[in-house]
């Protein structure tokens, strides 16, 4: 399957099946994941130990994962970016996993574990497996680079109802807090937060939608209602691989934001232990990472798997190294991110 049409069935079954719905495959493994990750190329030894893809329930926002969690939906592993662990864990919702039955864990690279909410004196709360960038997604063919230097592009009354934000808290203000010079989000000024505050409410009658998936989002712009927009990998993935001119600048003079994602061990899950440990294991498999950038757009925490692709594929697929400001979407404090969201919703709302 293409990314483009495992994106797009992922998408629809997330938002018409109920989150107790789930593609039914291994019942003995329930996996809470983002829609299009059920995806065969990512869990090659799993499939090739059971025979099938565990089951999947999808959801399309972090937010909602949670809270679907805390309500007490019931599954195994979870699959949330690293800035909601310290929820999952403040609530009481995960448990440790067990490094000495992760083949691969050595080969993590330091920088995804050095939180101290991800790894502490009790234990590793939270496996990272993936990560990529949110940055300035353009139509080549009527954007120019210059005009995508700076992130003050979706200020631009030249694009006004041509400009897509995401429907995302983290996403939407990585963009506002290194818009007003913040690169560093983990300890937030009452200044620095009205700030960002301030650049949303000017940015906000520019957007003609907020996108809430990348199906979505390549979706408009394909069609020419959209032709800059802040977003991950993948969407530019999608548009690439249906020939639409797109660019993605991850060098804006006031840089890009990087996020990671991974998996948490939920407890009480009905399923199989040993199964949830084949399934992070196939995750962090050396075979899986080629699958990942292909079929997503992303990289691969595994160190020893990155390095075996080559640098020409890497540039290819917007995962290379670049040399400018990230802010990295890591762990910050609740009640801040809580402000996050609500914030947001006023301003979407035209508050």
């Amino acid at each position: 399957m293409n990314i483009k049409s495992k994106l797009l069935l992922g998408a629809a079954l997330a938002v018409a099946l109920p989150l107790t719905a789930a593609h039914a495959a291994d019942p003995d493994l329930v996996v809470f994941d983002w829609a299009g990750f059920e995806d065969k190329n990512l869990l090659g030894s799993y499939i090739e130990k059971h025979g099938q893809l565990p089951t999947y329930a999808l959801y399309g926002d972090d937010d909602e994962a949670f809270q679907k969690v805390a309500s007490g939906f019931k599954a195994d592993v979870a699959h949330p970016c690293s800035q909601m662990v310290s929820k999952y864990r403040d609530a009481g919702l995960i448990e440790p996993w067990d490094v000495s039955r992760i083949s691969n864990f050595d080969q993590i690279a330091p920088r995804f574990l050095e939180s101290a909410i991800f790894k502490d004196e009790t234990g590793v709360w939270y496996i990272p497996t993936d990560y990529a960038y949110t940055a300035i997604a353009y139509n080549t063919a009527d954007v120019t680079e210059e005009e995508v230097a700076s992130v003050d592009v979706f200020l631009n009354p030249k694009f006004a109802g041509r400009i897509s934000l995401p429907d995302n808290t983290d996403d939407i203000w990585s963009l506002a807090l290194l818009a007003t010079g913040v690169s560093d989000w983990t300890n937030l000024t009452e200044e620095q937060f009205q700030a960002g505050a301030a650049w949303l409410r000017e940015a906000h009658p520019n957007v003609v939608a907020y996108w809430a998936d990348p199906s979505e989002l390549s979706q408009l712009m394909a069609g020419g209602q959209v032709q800059v927009a802040w977003t991950w990998n993948d969407s530019i993935a999608l548009m690439r691989e249906d020939g639409h001119p797109v660019g993605f600048q991850r060098q804006a003079k006031e840089g890009a934001a990087t996020w990671f994602c991974g998996y948490v061990n939920l407890k009480e899950g009905p399923g199989s232990e040993d199964k949830a440990y084949d399934f992070i294991n196939a995750w962090l498999d050396d075979s899986s990472a080629k699958g990942l950038m292909d079929g997503f757009g992303y990289a691969s925490t595994n160190n020893r798997a990155m390095a075996a692709i080559p640098a020409e594929e890497l540039i290819a697929a917007d995962v290379s190294p670049i040399d400018t400001t990230l802010l990295a979407q890591t762990p910050i404090d609740n009640q801040m991110r809580d402000r996050m969201l609500e914030e947001f919703e006023k301003i979407k709302a035209g508050f």
